[in-house]
């Protein structure tokens, strides 16, 4: 069985992730930042920041595959002068020395989570990993330099490299816009979103967890970059109306014309947030599902239910 180390063991995500793995059986090391985001009776490893500098040598003890997952995530408001500069240190350089290291370990895979910005903001047609990459933030450029970043290992090495990227991942535990949302539909208050006909591609956390569980050992999985989604894509009102559906609200949707709802958004300094409610972004994960002989185990529906009862319990 294989050792897998996760690195962000302390995250939505590493959290889920980890649990998952246990589960199933793998034998799991965490890997945080410090002592205060370790988990109560965690065999966690301390790892400090993560950049050129960070030692990993005790974490990478006889490790077979990395999870990498620990990242400087994208942030609505900024709060750096250079922030290309502080993506870089953490999700390129800091990247590339973990990579190197563990490669130096004797590590047989690295699955790295990249993002679906890499890819771009918006679509008119699904993306597929296949297209050309338009990073648009200094976010999606330094999680697309960590990518070629890592083949360049690769390359070097031997180490086999997998790469994930993830559009808008939710689950119990989420935070930013996916919580935000939660919160407006459980206010009760009208939202203008009665004309909003996008289409977006969202994963549960369930669901990308047991893709990366997938990548372990899946002798397909080396050298392949996969997207992944819930494979069932929703409309910002149809997500909002199954949100309210699981609270057992009612919900007023008012059809404000799209150009008076990007008209005040500019007004207000909230134009990206309303980008993102109303334009598509869609992911191709056919690709994905063939070469693994993997389907996404749990529904939209499942995941947004789970989602809204972790989130109605914690206001109890």
């Amino acid at each position: 069985m294989n050792k897998v180390l996760v690195t962000g063991a302390n995250g939505f995500i590493g959290k889920a992730l980890s649990a998952e793995l246990i589960a199933a059986g793998f034998d799991v090391k965490g890997a945080v930042r410090s002592a205060a985001s370790r988990a109560e009776q965690s065999a966690d490893i301390i790892v400090g920041d993560i950049n050129a500098r960070t030692l990993w040598q005790d974490a990478l003890q006889d490790v077979d595959v990395v999870a990498h997952l620990a990242a400087r995530v994208h942030v609505m408001k900024e709060t750096v002068a250079d922030s290309l500069s502080a993506f870089r240190e953490v999700n390129v350089v800091g990247t590339e020395n973990l990579a190197r290291q563990a490669a130096a370990h004797g590590v047989r895979r690295f699955i790295f989570l990249s993002s679906i910005k890499v890819n771009g903001e918006q679509t008119e047609r699904a993306f597929s990993a296949d297209d050309d990459v338009i990073p648009q933030d200094a976010y999606a450029l330094s999680k697309w330099e960590a990518e070629q970043a890592l083949r360049k290992i690769s390359a070097e090495t031997g180490m086999e490299i997998v790469i994930i990227r993830s559009p808008l991942a939710y689950g119990p535990g989420v935070k930013g816009n996916f919580l935000r949302l939660l919160k407006l539909v459980n206010s009760g208050w009208p939202l203008p979103l009665g004309k909003v006909n996008n289409k977006r591609s969202m994963v549960s956390v369930d669901n990308l967890c047991d893709l990366i569980k997938t990548c372990i050992d899946h002798p397909r999985a080396n050298g392949r970059v996969f997207l992944v989604s819930d494979g069932h894509d929703l409309s910002t009102r149809d997500l909002v109306e199954m949100i309210a559906d699981h609270m057992q609200r009612s919900i007023r949707l008012l059809s404000l014309p799209l150009g008076w709802l990007y008209g005040l958004a500019g007004m207000t300094g909230k134009k990206p947030e309303v980008e993102r409610l109303c334009s598509s972004l869609q992911v191709d994960i056919r690709p994905t599902c063939d070469t693994l002989e993997w389907l996404p185990p749990y529904s939209v529906d499942e995941a947004v239910s789970k989602t809204v009862a972790w989130f109605i319990a914690q206001k109890r």
